[in-house]
């Protein structure tokens, strides 16, 4: 666990970081703290020390106001206060322990040897600092075909843009898109392979398409006799259930199940309930194997190593995404085409702010929505990641910018994006009828009550609750 303590002194731009790492592994365990004074880029000081827990503590707010006073007094010609600032950015206690499907090996490594296989994969499943496909090949397994979900064998497409098929530079083995006009593997693109993988980092929403991919991957398996081995992840946001249960009419690629839009649960627990349910087409039945995680429960904090998709670039975007996808349904931009993607938000239609910003092309956003335009509206940057978990799913966002907006009419897209991201009509009319966030939400509670039960059945984890 970490905790980062942050002092600043704006004009010198000098930061002294105290930065608290528990031992998780005893129960009483010790703290180390590492206390650094920065002048720019250039590290002035380094010390390392061990204390007690309440010696811990008490020594780093003395090291902290030691520290500030005495570098407020080498800058004298600064005009402003030293800032103490707490939870600027990573104060959230990620668990550090916790071991992927991937990286056990030893568990699934027997069962692919002698077999043909194709992989389910993306730039997000690694082994450590090697990719699964790098690595089951190392240890001799037949890897045939790699499937890709949306963004791309290595992340780097577009939101929503077609990916087309290819082959992998290094193996020369073959890339087949799940994303375009092909999102569910032909009886061909299966044949003769005896064992599919799974591996996708997800971010625990409903309409974050890789948990279509996995679903159309696991009836292709079923119809096929392909047995599916899907080697499970953390859900960074799995520690709560959250938003509107999807209605079957507004079934669509961005969201397949009638799940709530923060489900809670990882891509193996999801396997298990579209099985069980019988979500998949005609009732067929996927042979599903999951590899666990160790040391991970639903609340457990974990921060991903990789980023998931080009515009998710950081732990703060990833908290936010649950409250801010829902901008994509709406002329309000997520901050696509610019340096911070769903840590901003604002739109040419909303009245001028103290904030702005305006997107052009740049990675992972060719052709950013408003390109080139003003958008006023809203920055989230300074918000900590403590705050961010804290807060969870918020309506507030949305119904500001919907107050605000200079002509209503133009606030939702014309093309029911909006209803298919929130698996539902409601929250629209809702939210068109003035409803506060604690009205809208009341009317979620009997179908979240409903989901949490079904959920239990399927948990491979302890829960938050």
């Amino acid at each position: 666990m970490e905790v980062e303590i942050i002092i600043t002194d704006k004009l010198s731009v000098i930061a002294i970081r105290a930065i608290i790492t528990i031992n998780r592994e005893k129960d009483l365990g010790s703290l180390r703290i590492i206390l650094r004074a920065m002048n720019n880029s250039n590290r002035i000081q380094t010390t390392t020390t061990i204390f007690t827990t309440l010696t811990c503590i008490m020594y780093t707010f003395i090291f902290c106001i030691i520290a500030c006073l005495n570098y407020g007094c080498k800058n004298s010609n600064s005009a402003t206060e030293a800032n103490l600032v707490f939870a600027e950015k990573e104060i959230a206690f990620f668990d550090t322990d916790i071991i992927t499907g991937a990286d056990q090996t030893e568990l699934y490594l027997p069962l692919l040897i002698d077999k043909k296989i194709a992989v389910v994969v993306n730039q997000t499943s690694m082994i450590n600092n090697t990719h699964l496909v790098d690595s089951l090949i190392k240890r001799s397994i037949q890897v045939q075909k790699i499937f890709a979900p949306e963004h791309g064998f290595r992340g780097d497409h577009d939101d929503g843009a077609s990916v087309q098929n290819g082959k992998d530079v290094s193996t020369g083995i073959p890339i087949i898109s799940l994303y375009g006009t092909n999102k569910k593997p032909t009886a061909e693109q299966l044949k003769n392979i005896d064992y599919v993988i799974f591996d996708i980092q997800d971010v625990g929403t409903r309409f974050y398409t890789f948990l279509s991919t996995m679903h159309y991957v696991m009836e292709a398996c079923a119809e096929n006799n392909i047995p599916l081995l899907v080697l499970d992840r953390p859900n960074p946001n799995g520690f709560y259930v959250d938003g509107p249960v999807l209605k079957k009419e507004f079934n669509s690629f961005v969201g397949m199940h009638p799940i709530p839009v923060v489900h809670g649960m990882t891509f193996g627990e999801l396997a298990q309930m579209i099985n069980a349910e019988a979500w998949l087409a005609n009732g067929v039945h996927c042979d599903l194997k999951i590899i666990s995680c160790k040391n991970y429960d639903h609340t457990s904090l974990y921060k991903l190593p990789i980023n998931p998709s080009p515009n998710l670039r950081s732990m703060e975007s990833i908290y936010l995404y649950p409250s801010l996808c829902f901008f994509e349904g709406t002329n309000v931009s997520v901050g696509r085409g610019t340096a911070n993607p769903f840590q901003i938000f604002g739109s040419p239609y909303y009245p001028a702010t103290d904030f702005s910003f305006i997107p052009e092309s740049s990675f992972g956003s060719s052709s950013p929505p408003f390109k080139g335009e003003h958008c006023n509206g809203f920055d989230l940057t300074k918000n900590s990641n403590t705050a961010l978990i804290q807060q969870k799913l918020s309506l507030q966002y949305l119904l500001q910018m919907y107050a605000g907006f200079t002509n209503k009419e133009k606030f939702f897209l014309t093309s029911g994006y909006f209803n298919k991201l929130a698996g539902t009509d409601e929250l629209r009319i809702q939210i068109e009828a003035g409803l506060t966030e604690e009205e809208i939400r009341l009317s979620w509670q009997n179908d979240l009550v409903a989901f949490k039960q079904m959920r239990k059945k399927y948990l491979l984890y302890p829960d938050f609750e």
